[in-house]
């Protein structure tokens, strides 16, 4: 086959609450009859196999408490953030495969006038049907809506204050103040769950009410001695077009600052490793001799396969093999197979890497449809 190049691509990087998928959109299909206007030849391509890569990483944003040099004096403890700070770590990695358009592998199905074969391409002419209605095809993801993310901003206490608070210039007098205010947010907390409490809720419901409020209020204050940690989920998708064995970096991530550029030094790699596991081979007849191609033939691709992995400091991160057009050979089919007008065939065709799928009697396939 055509040498293939190869290109990687950051496609979107948008911090999310939880973790989510890309949607995909259907691609459009069209069919192609043999008209005047295109001399009866119709006009297809060939796909060539490309990965599409999405990792995603937990972002914990560290936000040091205003009173933490208080904490161990007033609530017992020194396990406290002292300074902010980002911690980043990579949670998943998910690997697909897709087929883009190969331009260097375009050809023509000539026809005779009248013939009713017909072929389905997709929206950029890759072929996927011939004498078949073409199912729809799903797109790779080209952008991921932003979704806000509410980050702790540290100041949540000062809901709980008073003005005597608001007045005070002592750092210390201030610690002083909280602890108490929370020292009052507990006791109430756990009057109401003893029922104890001089003015309890009248049902059920004005309880569950007034213990959410009174513990929202103690980690609020509680935060202010000890920090805070708000955590969220950071996904980035690449794609990635696979040439031949080998490894380079796809990207860099630090540990202190997520997703970097692959020259960005601030980061550790996060290498892809693609090692070819078959080649895909001609046919062969009954005494083992390649298979001639037929003339004028309707092209279509034995893929090869491949191991697709990522690894960043010496650990794995995903491996999976994958079937690509690019490590496979192209054979054709006879293309009487679907021009006889008493016995046309179908046959459908893999959009990711241009194999047959599969071959049948056209006449069948419409008796069912019907």
């Amino acid at each position: 086959m055509a040498p293939r190049s190869r290109f990687i691509t950051l496609l979107s990087a948008v911090g999310i609450t939880l973790v989510s998928y890309i949607p995909m959109t259907a691609q459009q299909t069209r069919i192609l009859t043999a008209e005047k206007h295109n001399e009866y030849g119709l006009v297809y391509s060939l796909p060539i196999t490309a990965l599409e890569i999405e990792v995603s990483a937990r972002k914990e944003v560290l936000t040091a408490g205003p009173y933490a040099a208080y904490a161990r004096k007033y609530i017992g403890t020194d396990k406290v953030i002292t300074h902010d700070a980002e911690r980043w770590t990579i949670t998943d990695v998910k690997v697909k495969t897709y087929g883009t358009l190969d331009t260097d592998a375009k050809y023509i199905m000539q026809l005779k006038p009248g013939a009713l074969t017909f072929i389905g391409v997709s929206e950029d002419g890759m072929l996927l049907s011939i004498n078949k209605e073409p199912a729809s095809l799903p797109k790779p993801a080209n952008n991921r809506p932003e979704a806000p993310v509410k980050l702790f901003d540290g100041k949540e206490y000062l809901k709980y204050v008073d003005e005597d608070f608001t007045a005070s210039q002592s750092t210390a007098k201030q610690a002083q103040m909280l602890s108490e205010s929370l020292m009052e947010a507990r006791d109430a907390h756990i009057s109401l769950t003893r029922g104890t409490a001089d003015n309890m809720p009248v049902d059920g419901r004005q309880l569950e009410l007034m213990l959410n409020s009174l513990q929202a209020q103690e980690d609020a204050l509680t935060a202010a001695f000890t920090g805070t940690v708000t955590a969220e989920t950071v996904t980035n998708t690449y794609t990635y077009l696979p040439e031949d064995n080998g490894k380079e970096i796809l990207f860099r991530f630090a540990d202190f600052k997520g997703f970097t550029e692959p020259d960005d030094l601030a980061g550790f790699p996060v290498y892809i490793n693609v090692a070819i596991t078959a080649q895909g081979e001609l046919p062969v007849d009954a005494n083992g001799n390649v298979k001639m191609l037929p003339k004028d033939a309707v092209r279509y691709c034995i893929p090869g396969s491949a191991q697709i992995s990522l690894t960043a400091e010496g650990k794995k991160l995903f491996a999976k093999e994958f079937d690509f057009s690019q490590f496979g050979v192209e054979f054709g089919l006879n293309p009487s197979l679907f021009t006889d007008r008493k016995e046309p065939s179908y046959a459908v065709f893999n959009p990711t890497t241009g194999a047959i799928v599969e071959i049948g009697s056209a006449r069948e396939l419409k008796r069912q449809d019907d």
